[in-house]
């Protein structure tokens, strides 16, 4: 078997040109951090407008706070991941992101956790649910959300109030019909509505150990509840009049019972 000399001498040629490009890339795209100062920072908060938890100024003030805020750093002092970490640890934020450019400019990108529900329970605790089933802090957020109120406890909250919210905001007629959930001592469930002045009744919902399980449950139930709700809608108080009854009850399956004003 011959050696080929110049075959190889080709591919230590090729592998040579290779790492020196990776390497002239890199030292590119890489911000001058020995010289170089912070000079402007870029604070991006998505879905400003519809969340209002947090603003750039809270950012900056948090930041500079824990001696973290960059501007007129330079930029090898700049510590992008201690950032990210320190404002991740809101209890509003989702996820941030922070990098720095060749021109000295560092770039903060933030998302925030979506509120579903608004709790303010008979025992005075005052939170919101998130879309992942936790629980937020109260703050001046004056989002229109729907509110759940009545007898409960964080555990029920994040278990059945937080699937039974979802279940509503999936829906944009429900969504926007129902402003309250209404928890009674033992375990009913009832819905005021925006349109009718009536109070809706779902009965308990159902349980189950395992969350994926209860949430599919719940969901099965809720929808099946509204979707009888949407017909005496369509064909009972359309006719009727929708301030014909005070009370409408869904709880049993047979049958939908109705108080009269």
């Amino acid at each position: 078997m011959t050696f080929n000399w110049r075959k190889t001498a080709l591919v230590l040629v090729d592998m040579v040109l290779a790492a020196y490009l990776v390497l002239a890339i890199t030292a590119f795209n890489k911000p001058d951090e020995t010289s170089k100062v912070c000079t402007k920072v870029i604070i991006k908060i998505q879905d400003e407008r519809t969340n209002g938890f947090i603003t750039g100024s809270e950012i900056k003030k948090r930041l500079t706070a824990c001696k973290l805020y960059p501007y007129q750093k330079p930029l090898r002092y700049v510590d992008s991941r201690r950032i990210e970490e320190t404002l991740k640890q809101s209890p509003f934020v989702k996820t941030a992101e922070c990098y720095k450019t060749q021109d000295g400019h560092v770039y903060i990108t933030i998302t925030q956790r979506m509120p579903m529900v608004r709790v303010k329970a008979s025992n005075g605790d005052d939170y919101y649910l998130d879309d992942n089933d936790c629980i937020m802090p109260n703050s001046s957020y004056t989002s229109d959300l729907i509110i759940a109120t009545g007898d409960i406890s964080k555990t029920f909250a994040v278990n059945y109030i937080s699937p039974l919210g979802k279940c509503l905001m999936a829906s944009e007629f429900w969504k926007n019909q129902v402003e309250q959930i209404n928890v009674l001592p033992n375990g009913s469930i009832e819905l005021v509505p925006r349109v009718g002045n009536h109070i809706i009744c779902l009965g308990a919902l159902p349980q189950h150990k395992v969350a994926k399980e209860r949430a599919k449950l719940i969901a099965g139930f809720v929808n099946h509840k509204l979707e009888r709700l949407d017909k005496f809608y369509r064909y009972g108080l359309s006719q009727a009049g929708w301030n014909k009854y005070s009370y409408i009850n869904l709880e049993f399956d047979n049958q939908i019972i109705c108080k009269r004003k």
